[in-house]
């Protein structure tokens, strides 16, 4: 059964990156040997999009942009772009070591609670106990 997402980036300068997602991103990690640091992620969701090309992107989400861009910047991040209002929610993008973009958003939309099973969202009947009188 898949348990999670594992997402790579590639890079000439792998060490570098990894110090910018453990130190301006926090994330915390699992050293694997010789310094090939592992990043937890809190969560994770795929989305499929329309597109002419193929391709892939990596985009970070939160609660709140506005609170996180301020940390992240006080962290030293440079943000390539100002917070734009989308359709779907609010948008920012950052630059990662090695001239990597991504984004970063907080949605509009409610996030279906998470679940140990996709069986859990069918309707389940229920035992009723049935008395005579």
């Amino acid at each position: 059964m898949i348990k999670g997402l594992h997402a790579l980036l590639y890079t000439p300068r792998p060490e570098e990156l990894r110090a910018f997602i453990r130190d301006k991103l926090g994330f915390p990690f699992t050293d694997t040997g010789e310094g090939w640091l592992v990043f937890d992620m809190p969560e994770a969701d795929l989305g499929c999009h329309p597109s002419e090309r193929v391709f892939h992107s990596i985009s970070f989400y939160c609660d709140n942009i506005h609170k996180t861009v301020e940390e992240l910047k006080s962290r030293g991040v440079e943000f390539s772009t100002g917070i734009s209002d989308e359709e779907w929610g609010l948008l920012a993008h950052f630059r990662m070591l090695g001239d990597l973009e991504v984004e970063l958003y907080e949605s509009k939309y409610k996030k279906r609670r998470r679940s140990k099973s996709p069986r859990t969202c069918a309707p389940q009947r229920r035992k009723t106990k049935t008395t005579r009188k």
